[in-house]
């Protein structure tokens, strides 16, 4: 099995080139910013999104940036916001560093700032967006798979398995497919197959049972991750155990997004839209806000109002409400 095109690694010389191959516009104001990550048992995954947040404030010192975590690791959202405040800022720039509009960008992160207003009421926040699918973003995958293709398989004869990590929204497990197909139309490659390692359906192995149906000559799995983690380090794993049982097959796993200088860049951009009042959700399709009108209730997205807050114990294995399929169905479109 192939794990090929490592992303950029700060530790690595190439940190002292970052700011060569990364050019930002300037910022319009030097407001800090509150960069938050998902969050991370696992220890790689939690110094990746540290280093992501350090090279970032590397390419502009003009202003700080403050790393923090959601959920599983520290420093939390609550840790973040007194670190502003012990350094005098009470007008605050927030970016959630997540792939797509999910319950964690749409709840869980404005119920901590919510939480941290109510304890600081002089404080302003100016949360910004998800990442999203982007042209750069496109981009980045596009130049990483061309970096694989194979001298001796041509894509015609190669199925492109994208993993998402599966979410409880549906509006954000619809976005990684069309991720999926736009990446798919006009590479080459003989059909594109899309899968989640957890949560939702189809899951990673049906993912692999379905492009087989195909008669690949090879598989490459391409896992739309930021960072990596105890879920990308499954993908990989079930990746190797996949290649064991069909040596007959090439598999190719490509690795986690990482620094990425394009991903450098759309952090620029959604910052300055925070700065501007320019920041959009499309909440069309959002579960909430559908629920929310069947209910009679208005739903905002301009993030001031209250929410229930998500917390929960990580002492015990996490059941999976997701793992049967008619309970998927069942459960997918309520709203906990």
């Amino acid at each position: 099995m192939q794990l090929q095109n490592q992303p950029l690694n700060l530790s690595t010389s190439d940190r002292l080139n970052l700011s060569a191959s990364v050019e930002l516009p300037p910022l319009p104001l030097e407001r800090p910013l509150l960069m938050i990550g998902h969050g991370t048992r696992d220890a790689e995954g939690r110094q990746g999104f540290i280093d992501f947040a350090t090279a970032y404030q590397s390419l502009d010192p003009s202003r700080p940036v403050i790393p923090c975590f959601l959920e599983l690791t520290e420093p939390s959202i609550q840790e973040g916001v007194e670190r502003c405040i012990a350094q005098g800022y009470t007008d605050i720039s927030v970016l959630p560093i997540l792939l797509f509009a999910a319950r964690h960008n749409k709840f869980d992160v404005t119920n901590e700032l919510d939480r941290a207003k109510a304890k600081y009421p002089q404080l302003t926040f100016h949360y910004g967006r998800h990442f999203g699918i982007t042209p750069s973003i496109l981009e980045l995958w596009r130049d990483r798979l061309s970096q694989l293709d194979h001298p001796d398989i041509p894509r015609s004869e190669t199925v492109l398995l994208v993993v998402g990590r599966g979410s409880s929204d549906p509006d954000a497990n619809g976005d990684v497919y069309k991720l999926a197909r736009m990446l798919w139309e006009g590479s080459g490659y003989q059909t594109v197959e899309t899968c989640f390692i957890g949560i939702t359906h189809p899951r990673l192995e049906e993912g692999f049972r379905r492009a087989r149906l195909y008669q690949p000559k090879r598989i490459i799995v391409l896992p739309y991750f930021l960072f990596t983690g105890v879920l990308m380090k499954k993908i990989f794993d079930i990746t190797a155990q996949q290649q064991e049982l069909y040596p007959n097959i090439s598999h190719s796993c490509l690795p986690e997004m990482g620094l990425a200088p394009q991903l450098f860049s759309l952090a620029r951009t959604r910052e300055i839209e925070t700065q501007l009042g320019q920041v959009q959700m499309n909440c069309e399709m959002c579960k909430f806000r559908l629920v929310a009108q069947s209910q009679g209730h208005s739903h905002s997205h301009d993030h001031h109002h209250h929410h229930h807050h998500h917390a929960h114990s990580h002492d015990h294995p996490p059941v999976d409400p997701y793992a049967d399929v008619e309970s998927y169905h069942q459960r997918i479109w309520q709203v906990p």
